[in-house]
């Protein structure tokens, strides 16, 4: 995910980096300025049109199907932003259920237990690591962390890795119970937390395994990209050559607002304008070890 101060307009304005939308779109703007120069060129020059009631015509449908056109954007861009602001919820949901079992095990836990410690702070922590290169269709790699944590050595990186690391987490958890080193009571109070990491787990899968319906998708692109095909012939009576600029600049609004829904709708890919999980995985291995290890 890009960092950026919200407040800087101009250095929106000039700059332009790899996830911005006009270098994305470049080649086909530049077919479809000249299409609307060709369109304009035939109008005007060869067939030496005039502006006629027909034209009006098609300038009035023009506005209409802009007005649903831009429902339709509008529902899409809604939707896709949704699916990113609840993935970022359930992000969020991990990193406080994260620390809170490490502060809960922090009371629980003798101080001179440390290598205990170590044990369950990696296990939490390697949780969010784990579930963020699973979301990415990533190779989970943990073999550094074999040295805190024996036991992943047992994980079978052919299936489902968080699961097996949050039933680590729990086996620990009971092992810890049967030890004596927790109460009955303390258990149970950890409870929530270790659920939370398979319904996290879960509800990230559903944003990501159900995109939009590819029929709504396939039609919004076709939908836009005859609307802007159809612009220049009846445009060109009133603004002439100028229909290209215009016919561009139109284009390049509509499908940028589509393909920024395309990129946020599944929020874990890791691209620039995706959720941050690096930074927020990272973080919770930072907080847990502050916690437990100290």
């Amino acid at each position: 995910m890009i960092s950026y101060r919200p407040k800087e307009w101009f250095k929106f304005i000039v700059q332009f980096d790899k996830s911005d939308t006009a270098r994305r779109l470049f080649p086909i703007l530049v077919a479809i300025g000249a299409y609307s120069g060709l369109v304009a060129y035939l109008e005007l020059e060869v067939w030496k049109l005039s502006k006629d009631g027909n034209a009006k015509n098609l300038i009035l449908l023009h506005n209409l199907l802009g007005f649903v056109l831009s429902l339709l954007l509008v529902f899409r861009t809604n939707g896709a932003y949704d699916r990113w602001w609840e993935g970022r919820k359930l992000w969020g949901a991990l990193v406080n259920n994260s620390r809170n079992m490490a502060m809960k095990l922090n009371a629980y836990l003798s101080d001179d237990d440390r290598p205990t410690r170590k044990q369950v702070a990696a296990l939490i922590s390697f949780f969010a690591h784990a579930l963020k290169r699973h979301l990415r269709d990533e190779r989970v790699c943990f073999a550094l962390d074999q040295a805190v944590q024996p036991e992943l050595a047992s994980i079978n990186e052919q299936q489902h890795v968080p699961n097996q690391v949050a039933a680590l987490i729990a086996k620990k958890v009971n092992d810890l119970h049967q030890a004596g080193k927790i109460g009955g009571h303390q258990l149970l109070a950890l409870n929530h937390e270790q659920m939370s990491f398979a319904d996290i787990c879960g509800a990230c899968e559903r944003i990501k395994n159900t995109p939009i319906p590819y029929s709504y998708s396939s039609f919004l692109k076709k939908f836009i990209f005859l609307y802007v095909l159809t612009m220049p012939f009846g445009l060109v009576f009133s603004l002439g050559y100028f229909v290209i600029p215009v016919v561009v600049f139109i284009f390049y609004v509509l499908a940028s607002l589509e393909l920024l829904a395309e990129e946020i709708e599944d929020p874990f890919d890791g691209d620039d304008n995706d959720l941050p999980t690096d930074k927020i995985a990272d973080g919770i291995t930072r907080h847990v070890n502050e916690i437990l290890v100290k």
